[in-house]
């Protein structure tokens, strides 16, 4: 698929002004977030393609050579071009409106509202319940109900689901150094390749236990 002049991509003019292209971009990231079109892979490219044609036009130097050069001034431009990885792009709308971009959504908005780096503990739905009983034909035809016992998993009382012992805590993984997921950047023939990945060590949380609390082994939570 062809890509579009970037001036189109935001709906401005070749004359806008920084503030303009700013407000552009805003509005074509609100319209096209994930968040708000789950499952929709036209809404991802979008706002992917939105992503890059702010890059370009939001940089001066940039701007300068795509308006004169067209896309070979920016492919041209190795290691400075634009990396396409949606954690960066969060990370960078995040930054770019300082910190208040998810408020339009009440805070949610996939880790807009305040840091990016600040996370909350991932929770993972379980797997389906299978229980076997056994019926008669009178119970299968005339129907019953049986009272079942299932053992499920609550907070951990001990460390209150922090999953850290009382008198410690969590501090910045030395890894992300906070911000969930770890970059890497490599060279190639086609310039520097950049991407980015949960972090191993905190598992995106952007930090660790200082001390796993000896009751739910650090994990917050317990069956019962």
């Amino acid at each position: 698929m062809a890509k579009r002049d970037y001036y189109e991509v935001l709906g401005v003019e070749k004359n806008a002004t920084e503030q303009e292209i700013k407000a552009a971009y805003r509005k074509k990231a609100l319209e096209y977030h994930p968040d708000r079109n789950p499952g929709n892979k036209e809404a991802e490219e979008k706002f992917k393609e939105a992503a890059e044609a702010y890059d370009v036009l939001s940089h001066a130097d940039k701007r300068q050579r795509y308006d004169q050069f067209g896309f070979d001034g920016i492919n041209n431009m190795g290691g400075q071009g634009f990396s396409g990885n949606m954690e960066d792009i969060l990370s960078h709308i995040n930054d770019l409106f300082g910190g208040g971009f998810g408020d339009f959504f009440g805070g949610g908005f996939g880790g807009f509202g305040g840091n990016y780096s600040q996370r909350q503990r991932k929770v993972h739905r379980g797997n389906d319940i299978r229980i076997s009983l056994k019926l008669t034909l009178e119970e299968i035809s005339e129907g019953v109900e049986k009272k079942i016992k299932v053992n499920k998993y609550v907070k951990c009382k001990e460390c209150d689901g922090t999953g850290a012992e009382k008198g410690s805590g969590h501090q910045e993984c030395p890894t992300c150094h906070g911000s969930g997921t770890v970059t890497r950047i490599q060279n190639s023939l086609f310039g520097r390749v950049q991407t980015a990945s949960v972090c191993p060590t905190c598992n995106g949380e952007g930090r660790i236990i200082q001390k796993k609390c000896n009751h739910c082994g650090g994990n917050g939570i317990v069956k019962e």
